[in-house]
């Protein structure tokens, strides 16, 4: 009995001591920060130009590729077995790489957004350290994560720091 009241004696001290230094936290809306960057506005203009240049392109190839289905679909009768086949075969090899394409399209596009959002994504995240160790927070917590906010916000300090 007397170890069990000095084990719920210690236990009670960390706690006591835990909630002494309890730790200060913030909250910021961590999205709107990253969409009023200017670097976000500029890399999402520059992505839109890239998906649409892209898009166009493919539109173009993928409208002449249609008008040869078409024109096989209205002339194929004519043709004899070996042509219909080698059509149908060299058909086939365009919509291959019509999709290979496509695909190429869509990894460059992921890779250039990979690429331009990362220092962005670093100099926020600089931000946010420097006003959590101005403020003496221990932890800066998302906004769009919290179900009640109550306590201070940390998102003005964060657009000071950009320059926002």
């Amino acid at each position: 009995m007397k170890k069990l009241s000095v084990l719920f004696a210690a236990v009670m001290m960390f706690l006591t001591v835990g909630v002494a230094k309890a730790q200060k936290m913030a909250m910021m809306d961590y999205e709107s920060v990253l969409a009023a960057m200017p670097e976000t506005k500029k890399m999402t203009n520059d992505l839109d130009v890239f998906s649409k240049t892209k898009g166009d392109e493919l539109q173009k190839q993928a409208e002449a590729f249609q008008k040869e289905v078409q024109q096989y679909q209205a002339e194929g009768a004519k043709l004899t077995e070996a042509q219909r086949t080698a059509k149908e075969t060299d058909l086939q090899k365009k919509q291959q790489n019509l999709q290979q394409i496509q695909q190429t399209a869509q990894n460059d596009l992921a890779q250039r957004r990979d690429a331009a959002v990362k220092p962005i994504i670093d100099k926020l995240n600089k931000a946010v350290e420097k006003v959590a160790k101005a403020n003496g927070y221990d932890f800066i917590i998302d906004g769009s994560a919290l179900i009640y906010k109550g306590g201070p916000d940390a998102t003005p300090a964060v657009k000071k720091e950009l320059g926002l």
